[in-house]
């Protein structure tokens, strides 16, 4: 009886044993990308063209067939094609790829723009950060820098590019697992990039001779690892939902002979899918209402849809797929400056003019939209724009201009829904230029992490072009109460419930299609200290205080003149202002309120007339009330006088 339990003791303990080693095996395989083994279990052997890969007759000969596969056409069609290699040679790259490659090959590498590059060892450091901005070493473990390598390479031929980007992408998969240590660089946002771009670096460096079955391995174990890991993570309603989405489905197209790749491929394509209307509005603003995310959303939603194109799978996606970003094009286009510079609003950066023209050319082709052309073309082809003033309701933008040159009189506004991390407490905001140049800007982000004083200084409501209560932040309680575009005048009312018992509400009247006349509004029981916030562009500043008048003092080109109607109790106070037109910098600009105490619960208006011109001074005009109407109220009525007689005004 005793040897008999002793049997089957020894029975269980082997048997633990090896469950033990068998759950052992796999946990350690999982992080060993140069494993053949693990790789060959992740593929399906039965897929078209895999029939010498399953006949070999041990791994290392497998993996040799396999790259093979690779080598003559096995992957998935992808926008860069290796057929393209020969005619690249000195006709590739840039020089700044050039600057970027050369320092990755000394292991200088860059981070987050707007930061310096440092050397990280020669055994590089993907974790420890040189700065205090946590965007530095998220960025580096998107590795821009090995596109740079890579474009280099086909543009010289140098094998020497592609033996370095081997080295250090092997260092990277052997000392960088997915675990808590290296969670820096596995956020879901970089592995998702970092699966769109690594299939651009494998058709770059599949023809090279350090490209070897032993890398064909770690590359395709690592996205393996990639992929499984963004099954596990979906940020809805997010733009990282599209970089998620956007790696899986990347990977999964160019790889179909992964075991997972059709389930991979089809749950990217539902997240898109889903995602066009949980973080699309129907006015076709993404969600997050910042021009530079809602242009990388309209590029993160159609590469995947072009590349399943290329690869005959686009009848998979939804039939209003396109439609949506058909929508989504038209945004930048309504809202962005005449020149094509973001307006900025929330965390964006400016941007140069034109940066948009390529991308409009091609949409003009995919949608067949001639007035994409004519924006692509600055307006040599295509048909011009029919509607000079544009609204996007939901997402709580508008604008106008007098034409649709780029150097038109141009003026953005927005009121909208909270947009989350990205936006601002800046409802009734805007931005203003005319003749190219930017009069009124927004002030900007300057920073995502690492300088919270810096940041949060630019997500103040009191740097920006509306009301405050106190100097207080607002809140985002926004509402249309009339849009109302015309030939002679446009005219624009939101509401905002800024404060516990004060709404501003905020009129704008485009007179002429030359001036605009902003009426605010405070409206509630609240009392306390309003200020009224205005900032301008950097360079000096006529202050006529006596006249209410403030003047930008450019010697050519266009000004601008701010003329505020004079009432009791109301007083010039000069402020900090500060501009942030692209990452990590920053600038000092003139900025002003006009501040009056609301001492009772009745309302208080405030007229302001903002004069863009050019000519030698600012022309004078003359506002008067044609009837006393109340705070808050249905109604207004204004006689405007600038060399002639308008009246102006709403009934709700």
């Amino acid at each position: 009886m005793k040897h008999e339990m002793n049997k089957w003791t020894n029975f269980f303990l082997i048997f633990v044993s090896i469950l033990f080693l068998l759950t052992n095996r796999t946990v350690l395989a999982s992080s060993g990308t140069d494993d053949p083994v693990l790789l060959l279990s992740r593929l399906n052997l039965d897929a078209p063209g895999m029939e010498k890969v399953k006949a070999a007759t041990d791994p290392q000969e497998a993996i040799k067939e396999l790259w093979s596969v690779y080598r003559n056409g096995g992957a998935g069609k992808h926008p860069v094609s290796r057929e393209d290699k020969r005619k690249s040679l000195q006709n590739y790259a840039s020089a700044r790829d050039f600057e970027l490659a050369d320092d990755a090959m000394k292991h200088i590498l860059c981070g987050a723009g707007g930061h310096p590059s440092f050397f990280r060892g020669e055994e590089i450091d993907w974790i420890n950060n040189p700065v205090a901005d946590s965007e530095w070493i998220w960025q580096l473990n998107r590795m821009g820098f090995w596109n740079a390598m890579a474009k280099v390479y086909w543009h010289t031929g140098d094998e020497k590019y592609a033996a370095e980007w081997v080295r250090q992408f092997l260092q990277w998969t052997k000392n960088t697992p997915n675990d808590r240590q290296h969670a820096n660089a596995w956020r879901s946002i970089e592995a998702g990039i970092r699966g769109y771009a690594w299939m651009s670096l494998f058709q770059h460096f599949l023809d090279s001779p350090h490209f070897t079955p032993e890398v064909l391995t770690s590359f395709l174990n690592s996205c393996y690892d990639h992929a499984a890991f963004l099954m596990k993570k979906y940020s809805k309603s997010s733009n990282w939902a599209l970089m998620e989405a956007e790696g899986i489905a990347y990977i999964a197209i160019m790889f179909p002979q992964f075991k997972d790749a059709e389930a991979w491929r089809k749950e990217a394509f539902r997240r898109l899918n889903a995602e066009t209307s949980i973080q699309v509005y129907p006015d076709g603003h993404q969600r997050e209402l910042c021009m530079g995310y809602h242009v990388g959303c309209i590029n993160w939603f159609f590469r995947t849809f072009e590349l399943a194109k290329m690869n005959n799978l686009d009848g998979e996606f939804d039939p209003n797929y396109l439609k949506t970003i058909e929508k989504m094009c038209e945004v930048p286009m309504k809202i962005s400056f005449p020149d094509g510079r973001h307006t900025q609003f929330g965390d964006d950066s400016r941007g140069q003019p034109g940066q948009e023209r390529r991308q409009y050319r091609h949409w003009a082709a995919l949608f067949n939209r001639p007035d994409f052309l004519y924006i692509a073309s600055e307006g040599k082809e295509g048909i011009c724009p029919e509607q000079t003033a544009n609204a996007l309701p939901q997402s709580g933008l508008y604008s106008f201009r007098n034409t649709w040159a780029p150097d038109a009189v141009f003026m953005a506004l927005k009121c909208g829904p909270d947009g989350g991390w990205h936006c601002q407490p800046d409802n009734g905001t805007f931005v203003l230029s005319a003749g190219g140049r930017i009069l009124m800007p927004d002030a900007g982000n300057y920073i995502y992490s690492g300088d919270p004083e810096g940041r949060e200084w630019f997500r103040q409501t009191r740097v920006h072009k509306t009301l405050t209560l106190d100097h207080k932040n607002s809140r985002y309680v926004p509402r249309l109460l009339q849009w109302k575009p015309g030939d002679k005048l446009d005219i624009l009312v939101v509401e905002n419930d800024s404060y516990d018992d004060l709404t501003h509400r905020r009129a704008v009247f485009f007179v002429d299609k030359t001036y605009f006349v902003i009426v605010d509004e405070a409206i509630g029981n609240a009392t306390g200290q309003l200020d009224l916030h205005y900032q301008l562009s950097p360079g000096n500043i006529l202050a006529e205080k006596d006249n209410h008048k403030i003047s930008t003092t450019y010697a050519d080109g266009w000004n601008v003149a701010v003329q505020m109607q004079p009432q009791e109790g109301l007083k010039y106070v000069k402020e900090e202002g500060l501009l942030s037109s692209e990452y990590l910098k920053k600038e000092p600009c003139p900025a002003f309120a006009w501040q009056i105490h609301k001492k009772t619960t009745e309302g208080i208006r405030l007229i302001t007339v903002l004069t863009p011109y050019n000519t030698a001074q600012a022309p004078d005009v003359q506002i008067e009330m044609i009837e006393e109407t109340p705070v808050g109220g249905t109604k207004l009525r204004l006689r405007v006088n600038a060399g002639q007689i308008t009246e102006i005004g709403y009934d709700l």
